[in-house]
Parts: structure tokens; C-alpha cells; sequence
């Protein structure tokens, strides 16, 4: 990829249903709720995640490489008006992304085999992705769902979301299904912390959040989702 990449920390952590009550009620008082989140304050995701006839992105999640890739389509609310194909980069506890919109006759060609409507020279990441289609058999593998609570502060950039109801397409790799009845991934107490920020976290959002009291988790979606398809033993996480 020829763009610069621009870093950011995140961080992860599996919180109960009480930890993220008390995190809330003080969030709420600190920091704005993301403009696009509904009156209830959320919005719905959900993400169709791509691997390569070796499973490369899951078997080097599940390897702990420190550089690692996963490429996903994604939309927001079960709407098509904003569908993006990304690539999100992990490095250590530092993540980028790079990502590019698709129209719904693109989504609906790529799903049906036609990777051609990628092959646009003017874009790094679709050649990308039409390289790895080609190549290395890139393809649909599973549904990730869930619903996010997001929380901003410009101090530092920090995005701070709850991630809630996780759950799994099984084999259904059509994102746009009406009939498509996703099922709990984890445990319903359980619910996906994320804090990612550019430089620093402001010292009033880490006292309120102590973040050095919370169990840090590699908590991959992709990996969690993932575990029900699975047909070998070097898949479990």
C-alpha cells in the first residue's frame, strides 16, 4: 500500500454486565456520545470477514504474530447506503485501517465470484484485494454482529466503545439477508471494551476508566465468530 499508515493504540478487555454499568455512568458525565449513534446511543454493525485458502488470518491471530491482517466488508444499521471494504492492520497493540466504499452492485458482484469490478489501478486496496482473490483464494468466511456503544474525545482522539449481543452467521455469508438469524457468540454478561486513542489518554478519562484494573483480553470478533466453524484443533483460541 503506497498511503502512509496512521497508527493508533487500542486496547481490549472482556467486562461484565456490571463493570460496564459503572463504566458507563461515568463516561456519560466526561465525554460526548459519537454523532452518529442513535437515541439510545449505539448503532447496529455488522462485518463480513474474508480469509485465504490457508486461513492466514486466523492462524496468525491465533499464533500471536506481532504483524498481522484481516480484510472485511462492512455496513451500519442492515443499510446499504454505506458499505466499506477495509483493511484493518495489527501491529502489536497499535491498529490501522485503510479502507474504500463499495456501491451494493459491487458487493452483490463480489459475492457472486465477479472479482473483476475490483481491478481498479486507481485504488492500492482493491488491487489488493483482487490480487489475494486471484492468488491466494481469498474468500467470504463469516458473519460478525454486534451492537456498538461509542463514546469520542477529541483530547487525544480517543474512542472509547462497548460492544454488545456478539453474535455469528454461522455459514451465511450474505450480510444483506433478511432471513438471517446470527446467534450469540460469548456469553451474554459479557461485553467487548475497546479503548483506541492517537498519542495519549487524557488523565481524567484513565482515572475514571482504571484501566489498569480491567483484565486485558485479545479479543478478536473475527477469531471468536470463527470458532464455530471450526474443522481442526489448532483453531481453538
Amino acid at each position: 500500500m503506497s498511503k502512509k499508515l496512521q497508527f493508533r493504540h487500542e486496547l481490549k478487555f472482556f467486562i461484565n454486565y456490571h463493570q460496564y454499568l459503572i463504566l458507563r455512568q461515568r463516561l456519560q458525565s466526561l465525554i460526548d456520545t459519537d454523532q452518529h449513534a442513535n437515541e439510545s446511543g449505539e448503532y447496529h454493525i455488522r462485518s463480513l470477514y474474508f480469509d485465504d485458502i490457508n486461513n492466514s488470518a486466523l492462524a496468525d491471530k491465533l499464533g500471536g504474530l506481532r504483524e498481522r491482517a484481516k480484510y472485511r466488508i462492512r455496513i451500519y444499521n442492515i443499510q446499504d447506503n454505506i458499505i466499506h471494504f477495509e483493511k484493518k492492520i495489527k501491529m502489536d497493540d497499535y491498529i490501522a485501517k485503510i479502507k474504500e466504499p463499495l456501491t451494493r452492485q459491487m458487493y452483490d458482484e463480489i459475492m457472486a465470484g465477479n472479482y473483476e469490478v475490483l481491478n481498479v489501478p486507481d485504488s492500492p486496496l482493491f488491487m489488493e484485494l483482487y490480487n489475494q482473490m486471484r492468488h491466494n483464494l481469498l474468500r467470504p468466511k463469516v458473519i460478525v454482529d454486534y451492537v456498538r456503544e461509542p463514546y469520542v474525545c477529541h483530547n487525544g482522539n480517543v474512542r472509547i466503545t462497548f460492544d454488545k449481543e456478539l453474535r455469528t452467521g454461522l455459514h451465511s455469508t450474505d450480510i444483506f439477508d433478511k432471513n438471517l438469524h446470527p446467534i450469540r457468540a460469548i456469553d451474554e454478561n459479557f461485553i467487548i471494551f475497546e479503548v483506541k486513542f492517537d498519542e495519549y489518554i487524557p488523565e481524567y478519562i484513565k482515572i475514571a476508566l482504571q484501566l489498569d484494573g480491567l483484565n486485558r483480553q485479545s479479543a478478536s470478533k473475527y477469531v471468536i465468530c470463527r470458532k464455530f466453524l471450526k474443522t481442526n484443533t489448532w483453531e481453538d483460541y
